[in-house]
């Protein structure tokens, strides 16, 4: 918990003088003021962050967090909880969705186990870090305890400034977890308020009959666990996951340092919500990388104010939409740093009465 404190006292607002600065750097371009629209609002954003108006490239890193959730016990999912561990033995000899776009950005990828239910083999890019092995079902009792909420948080705050002394600029996140919809299904109807039937989907192919089930699954959580919208940890400890968790340290680790991070879909969504329920400054931190075509995530971006980059009707997480997202950043930090001003270029500005 100690930890924790610490790097929530860390977290500061954006610089608005920097980003002050930086709005006048635009406006000096060969453009017309604003036309290069989310771009310039992204620059901003960036300059803002690292107190920098024209910041450098950053070193690219994708974080995936996974653990596995009890929950699965109740057929809340389409695949059985063994492919957890085949999928990150997917990751680690390259053969992922995730993999394939990562390399394609040029950014590395970590996978984390925070709370996988199987010992895995050592294996190069694998860090281990497992708090426990998956969550409790959160439709009989709590996920877990607080204290094992803490112990994720704590990972994702460690994992993630580790990669930062060592030079990561930017941070997307990443997840893998069989069931892993169904908290983040009962996290935004604690937060929004909404019935879960208005939030829920079909997470990796339910059926009708399996998506009426996963509805009366996570009404018996938030029935049984009752999770408090005002505290976070207890919304994380009773009806969130080990790697919700971690990666809602991921976040808040980063903003700590100052640090960008770029959310996916519906999962790293959740625990974006947890980590601004812990520190509402973190949001100006995060850039949210698309839409994805879970119907709660968008209630997630309308509860935290976001706009998505991307509208891609994708659904597959991993951070997928998080590593395409880090090309528009780096398209945003280029226009800052390559465009010619006018003044350079030798092109009139716009007449005052246009201004």
């Amino acid at each position: 918990m100690e930890k924790l404190q610490a790097t929530l006292a860390q977290i500061k607002p954006l610089d608005r003088q920097v980003v002050a600065r930086t709005q006048e750097r635009l406006d000096s371009l060969t453009k017309p003021p604003g036309s290069l629209g989310v771009l310039e609002e992204l620059a901003r954003q960036l300059a803002g962050i690292t107190g920098q108006v024209c910041p450098p490239l950053p070193k690219k890193t994708c974080i995936l967090m996974a653990g596995d959730h009890g929950v699965v016990a109740e057929g809340v999912s389409a695949y059985p909880q063994e492919v957890t561990v085949q999928m990150i033995l997917n990751f680690l000899r390259g053969g992922a969705a995730m993999n394939v776009l990562s390399r394609h950005v040029g950014s590395e990828l970590l996978i984390v186990d925070v709370g996988v239910a199987a010992d895995l083999p050592d294996m190069p890019g694998l860090i281990k870090r497992k708090v426990a092995y998956g969550t409790a079902n959160m439709a009989a009792g709590p996920a877990m305890s607080r204290k094992e909420a803490v112990a994720a948080l704590e990972v994702g705050i460690e994992v993630v400034q580790d990669r930062i002394a060592r030079g990561a600029g930017l941070v997307g996140l990443g997840e893998m977890g069989i069931g892993n919809t169904t908290p983040s299904t009962a996290i935004i109807a604690t937060y929004s308020g909404r019935p879960v039937a208005q939030v829920v989907g079909r997470g990796t192919g339910l059926d009708d009959e399996g998506l009426k089930l996963k509805i009366r699954v996570v009404e018996k959580a938030l029935a049984v666990n009752r999770p408090d919208p005002a505290d976070s940890l207890d919304v994380l400890a009773k009806v969130g996951g080990l790697e919700i968790a971690a990666l809602a340290g991921v976040i808040l680790g980063a903003a700590a340092r100052r640090v960008p991070v770029i959310t996916d879909g519906f999962i790293s969504t959740a625990a974006a919500l947890i980590a601004t329920g812990l520190c509402p400054t973190v949001k100006e931190y995060l850039i949210c990388s698309h839409l994805s075509a879970e119907p709660g995530h968008g209630a997630m971006l309308e509860y935290l104010g976001l706009k998505p980059l991307l509208h891609l009707d994708m659904r597959l997480g991993e951070g997928t939409g998080a590593a395409l997202a880090m090309n528009l950043v780096e398209a945003s930090l280029k226009i800052l740093s390559e465009m010619a001003t006018f003044a350079e270029a030798a092109i009139s500005g716009p007449l005052p009465s246009s201004q």
